[in-house]
């Protein structure tokens, strides 16, 4: 779906590839309602668009409150006039602990805020977008949605529900107005880890993030929203991501191997 004169919601808009998604979409002619429960978060972003900026409105919402995201899709079209794209970005991750250590608390924060909220937004736009003439549903999956990461099982586990869900709303809108796609971004230099909530040993965060190389963020978002115009149902990002879904597919026991290998310092 083109993007140029398109309205879009993005959730986790306040930094990393979110606020790089609102950019290049509102550089592209784009309207966006930028999401996210950051509002100092969220006024950089606008700073940063600069005169772009009168076509984006900020919504400061916690996505896992599924009353204040029910509320939403009225507060945007009240805005624009409509939503065409919904872009479920926002996500964190989990300490990297293993699966017998990390407390309920902590996946309850993962799964929620990962799978319950891409659900809770997506339930509630997915009427509006249904009425439009094309429309268009993104949601950030993971590399981890479809490889074990040492010491996120739980994440992985949040973002390959996030695959599923895609996949399944992708079969059930087939032959509709709105098209589906699912994102599988690989090692992204963004400060997930401290906006996660997550503290993690220098040196092993080091250790770990040389095995692939970090895309950047911009470069990121871009690669998401050409996968958009071109109505891909499947968005790999990164040359790591690429890489590990080819291997995935051929050997799925080697790959997890494989994996360990490069990253199993992070659980050091």
């Amino acid at each position: 779906m083109r993007i140029q004169n398109k309205v879009y919601v993005v959730t986790g808009g306040g930094n990393g590839i979110g606020r790089e998604l609102v950019l290049q979409l509102l550089s592209a002619g784009a309207k966006v309602a930028a999401v996210d429960i950051d509002e100092g978060g969220l006024q950089e972003t606008a700073k940063l668009a600069g005169e772009n900026s009168a076509n984006m409105s900020l919504h400061i919402l916690d996505i896992t409150d599924r009353e204040a995201v029910s509320k939403l899709p009225d507060s945007v079209t009240s805005e624009w006039g409509a939503v065409d794209g919904l872009i479920n970005n926002a996500g964190i991750i989990q300490p990297f602990v293993k699966s017998n250590v990390i407390g309920y608390d902590a996946i309850d924060r993962v799964m929620n805020i990962n799978f319950n909220g891409t659900v809770n937004m997506t339930k509630a736009f997915l009427p509006y977008l249904m009425e439009r003439l094309e429309a268009h549903i993104v949601n950030v999956s993971s590399m981890g949605g479809f490889l074990p990461v040492p010491g996120q099982g739980v994440y992985g586990a949040s973002k390959a529900a996030v695959k599923l869900f895609t996949e399944s709303l992708y079969a059930e809108l087939l032959g509709t107005r709105v098209h589906v796609s699912v994102v599988f971004p690989g090692a992204i230099g963004t400060d997930i880890a401290a906006r996660s909530g997550v503290e993690m040993d220098a040196g092993a965060a080091e250790e770990g993030a040389s095995s692939f190389n970090p895309m950047p963020p911009e470069e990121a978002a871009a690669a998401i929203l050409k996968g958009i115009e071109k109505d891909k149902f499947r968005i790999l990002v990164g040359s790591d991501a690429k890489f590990m879904n080819f291997l995935y597919r051929l050997s799925p026991k080697f790959a997890t191997k494989y994996i360990v290998k490069q990253m199993g310092s992070l659980l050091k």
